[in-house]
């Protein structure tokens, strides 16, 4: 059962998720269980999964958000074995790597992230570009054949794939979200980034992150940063400190005289 705050927390994400749904995703909690919500992944453009439709789940703790949830998917992706945990630096095989601050759309958008790479952990299974195109074009039929899947999104169990609320639409106006930044810096599939951030940024809903999702070395899944925007910061800070240290070496020189 959801503690007080659990139950506060995710009342509150739901709202948040229905007024501006990360791209490619929406999820909604079970009626007699807020702790378990439901999520539909979308396979984003120029991915194995394109046309794909991803049915699974997202299991809270009580005293969430303390504590890192569990994630498993139903449908076969050819990616993650189905009704399997998946061990990564956001789910309870890591609970060391859990941040407080990350909610359901920051632990989806990086679910999404991990899927569209090539990353082996527990809960990963390895399959062909074809096996997943495959998988792919069947997915919406395995879905509709779920109970749970047709009772929690009765709109989408119809004999023809709908749409979820934003598919990442290059014509979308930008919006102001307190937990994903972005810059010119932006890849395909229009992923948000998945690291809470303080401030906020103007950013646009069809735009890459310059984050992906590796392997730290316990070999679980972990967000690292990468990018031409992170290797500008990296070079812009190095010059300042050999700037600095020329100026200090000056100075010593000068004092010394």
């Amino acid at each position: 059962m959801a503690t007080k705050l659990a139950q506060k927390r995710l009342q509150k994400e739901f709202q948040a998720m229905e007024k501006s749904p990360p791209p490619f995703i929406y999820a909604r909690f079970e009626e007699k269980n807020i702790l378990d919500w439901h999520f539909i992944l979308r396979g984003p453009p120029d991915s194995p999964y394109t046309g794909g439709e991803y049915h699974g789940v997202i299991n809270f703790p009580s005293d969430y958000p303390f504590k890192p949830p569990d994630i498993k998917f139903f449908t076969p992706s050819g990616r993650f074995a189905p009704n399997q945990k998946i061990c990564m630096s956001m789910t309870s095989y890591h609970p060391s790597t859990w941040n407080a601050a990350w909610s359901v759309a920051t632990i989806l958008t990086g679910l999404l992230s991990f899927m569209l790479s090539d990353e082996i952990t527990t809960g990963s299974v390895k399959t062909s570009v074809d096996e997943k195109k495959a998988l792919a074009k069947v997915s919406h039929a395995h879905n509709i054949q779920n109970k749970k899947f047709r009772d929690l999104f009765p709109e989408y169990s119809g004999p023809e794939m709908k749409d979820v609320p934003d598919m990442g639409q290059a014509d979308k106006p930008p919006a102001t979200s307190p937990v994903t930044s972005q810059s010119s810096d932006s890849a395909p599939n229009g992923i948000a980034d998945p690291r809470p951030t303080t401030g906020e940024v103007t950013t646009s809903s069809n735009m890459i992150p310059r984050t992906a999702v590796g392997v730290d070395p316990s070999g679980s899944a972990a967000i690292v940063p990468q990018g031409r925007g992170w290797q500008f910061l990296n070079l812009r800070w190095w010059a300042v400190a050999a700037f600095l240290a020329f100026v200090l070496s000056r100075l010593s020189t000068l004092g010394s005289a």
